[in-house]
């Protein structure tokens, strides 16, 4: 009985472990488009960004210990050793180019070897999205890399239309950048374009960051620059955007269009109390025309549900409230004001983890923040 009960259960392990096997068969295999990019063509152009610029590198006159890190290396003495880590991720930078090229690749290197996260995928934390404007002026998608080793030589997207147009590829939202090229059939024209001054500044918490949007090109803050037709420099870090005088020193070095104050979900309403006038003084001492744009929290997508967070939110909510009346009290002008409520929408679809906004939560973000922006800079 022994040796039968032994001899059955080798035969059904190894019947186990060869279904498995057979079973499991890697998905590109049965969906193509699955697939990681294909490798980039031999004997292209390669263009290195840097020879012309990105938007979303804020003060490019000043020394960095990496060229697309967002803050200046000075900011290392004084930001708090979270923000300075966070500040090295590539978020919201954008390159434009234009080229009549048919086949567009990109070869770069990726600071950090996780290229995901449990609820954000590599194309968004990692990838480099690519969009065109069509020939009416309008920005359009056009194809993401789908990263999956840490240095990535790729064609983005190959078999284009005939004809020279403008191109913006978005960088990596939670990843760094060492390195970064784009690369053209030999003979093509190619012409990359400065960035554009007067970005519109976002300063905030992780949703500005770009957490947990599928691309970068889907985060509210790119999706607003594509619809002003503005540059923008995305300043969120991921849990410590907190109304820090310390990065309001360098927000008030940038020549801004416009600064939008969006740190509440890392703040409770006794922080607010403390930081958001200082903040707002100390930028409206320092540009004296500038618009200011405050922002509540978004409501977490379940609150409907869990009755402390719904209370949480209206207690954040009214002392952002009563910190714009104080200014506004105070003689500040130049101030607007974003309500939190329906930032994500109202059928709780508009989040990945209740907190961090979706691509639909993004759209609706920008949908709200829009119009604010364009009475803000006169649109």
């Amino acid at each position: 009985m022994t040796l039968r009960r032994f001899v059955f259960a080798s035969l059904f392990l190894f019947c186990v472990t060869v279904v498995t096997a057979q079973d499991s068969p890697a998905t590109a295999k049965l969906d193509p488009a699955m697939d990681v990019n294909r490798a980039a063509a031999d004997g292209l152009d390669w263009h290195d960004v840097t020879q012309w610029g990105v938007e979303g590198r804020i003060l490019d006159d000043q020394e960095r210990e990496r060229w697309f890190d967002r803050l200046p290396q000075s900011a290392e003495k004084s930001v708090t050793s979270n923000v300075w880590n966070l500040s090295r991720d590539s978020a919201g930078m954008m390159t434009r180019f234009k080229t009549d090229a048919t086949a567009i690749h990109v070869h770069y290197k990726l600071r950090k070897s996780n290229l995901a996260m449990p609820h954000m995928p590599a194309t968004g934390v990692s990838g480099i999205d690519l969009y065109a404007r069509d020939t009416d002026g309008t920005w359009k998608w056009v194809q993401v890399t789908k990263p999956a080793s840490q240095e990535v030589k790729a064609e983005i997207i190959s078999g284009l239309a005939p004809g020279e147009r403008e191109y913006a590829a978005y960088l990596p939202l939670y990843n760094g950048v060492e390195f970064m090229s784009i690369g053209v059939e030999q003979g093509s024209k190619f012409e990359g374009l400065a960035a554009r001054e007067k970005p519109i500044v976002f300063y905030g918490t992780s949703i500005t960051h770009g957490a947990c949007a599928s691309r970068p090109g889907m985060v509210h803050t790119a999706i607003l620059g594509r619809r002003l037709d503005h540059p923008v420099a995305n300043l969120g870090f991921s849990g410590n955007g907190r109304m820090d005088l310390e990065v309001g020193d360098y927000l008030v070095q940038v020549d801004a269009a416009a600064y939008v104050i969006d740190c509440l979900p890392n703040m409770g309403p006794s922080d607010v109390e403390k930081k958001c006038v200082p903040l707002v003084k100390q930028i409206r001492a320092a540009k004296p025309n500038t618009p200011i744009i405050l922002v509540e929290d978004r409501r977490k997508t379940n609150d409907w549900i869990i009755p402390a967070i719904a209370k949480f939110h209206t207690k954040n909510h009214a002392a952002l409230r009563t910190a714009y009346e104080s200014l506004l009290n105070d003689g500040v002008t130049g101030l607007h004001y974003i309500p939190g409520d329906h930032l994500y929408g109202d059928d709780t679809e508009g989040a990945t983890d209740s907190s961090h906004a979706n691509d639909l939560g993004f759209m609706r973000q920008a949908e709200i923040f829009e119009p604010v922006l364009r009475e803000a800079l006169d649109q």
